[in-house]
């Protein structure tokens, strides 16, 4: 059986960003706070994710403001639930994917769609364009390719994990499956896929602010995925790479900042 994944890990660069960004994560694993804290680390890590994430739907909110509860935008709001939910998800990501985004999206979306469509694929094809990619593909073509994707999840690949999630956050993204709360979806199912499939098992990389740090490479990246040559494909994994990487550095500061008390 082909390995589509495989292909994508041998173009150009691909494969040493992703090393590069494996010793990134491999170091933080063994900073000496995370012998007694790592749960404290990954919880704090998961706040500035959330953050980031709204971040990049376009709310952007100060941390503080959030740590006091003071924030009530339902896209904030949205994205701490889903942060909150990740742990308890992991095991059905590998096996019914289907059932985890509808999840996903039922929290994401709470107070941005209806309640009849929380959690449902979109039938229509006109869909919002936060990122300015253009229109998103089809709700026929949508599907299929959501099939496509649960396959990759399900299936076997011997890929790194960072490829996987790389791949996961982009049809998520570009394919917008649910049309609304399709960034906190996608940026939730990469950081889902890094601890599932291995590269980051204790979720403490803050990745979603690694993607918030690069600006606006995020949306450029995802434009050259969107062409769909090995460049464009080329392109985005380095950059899940690079946020990884950085996201990575913010959990160290981190882990600096619990160790300086």
């Amino acid at each position: 059986m082909s390995d589509p994944l495989a292909a994508i890990a041998d173009l150009p660069g691909v494969t040493e960003t992703v090393q590069q960004a494996r010793e990134a994560v491999d170091r933080l694993y063994r900073h000496r706070v995370l012998r007694r804290r790592s749960p404290e680390v990954s919880a704090e890590s998961a706040l500035h994710g959330a953050r980031a994430s709204a971040a990049l739907e376009g709310v952007d909110v100060p941390l503080a403001a959030i740590r006091r509860e003071e924030v009530t935008d339902p896209v904030v709001q949205g994205a701490l639930r889903v942060t909150a939910e990740l742990g308890r998800l992991g095991k059905t990501w590998r096996t019914a994917p289907r059932q985890v985004l509808a999840r996903l999206h039922t929290l994401a979306a709470a107070g941005l769609a209806p309640e009849p469509r929380l959690g449902r694929p979109r039938t229509g094809d006109e869909t919002p364009d936060p990122l300015h990619l253009g229109a998103a593909p089809g709700a026929a073509e949508t599907a299929a390719r959501v099939d496509a994707l649960v396959a990759l999840l399900t299936g076997q690949s011997a890929a790194p994990a960072l490829i996987l999630a790389a791949i996961v956050h982009a049809e998520l993204a570009v394919l917008r499956p649910f049309g609304t709360a399709d960034g906190i979806v996608a940026r939730a199912a990469e950081r889902l896929t890094l601890v599932e499939f291995g590269l980051d098992p204790k979720s403490l990389a803050a990745v979603e602010a690694g993607h918030a740090e690069l600006g606006a490479d995020y949306p450029k990246a995802l434009a050259a995925y969107l062409t769909g040559t090995p460049d464009g494909v080329g392109t985005w994994v380095k950059h899940c790479a690079a946020a990884v990487t950085l996201g990575v550095r913010e959990a160290t500061a981190i882990c600096e900042a619990m160790q300086r008390g």
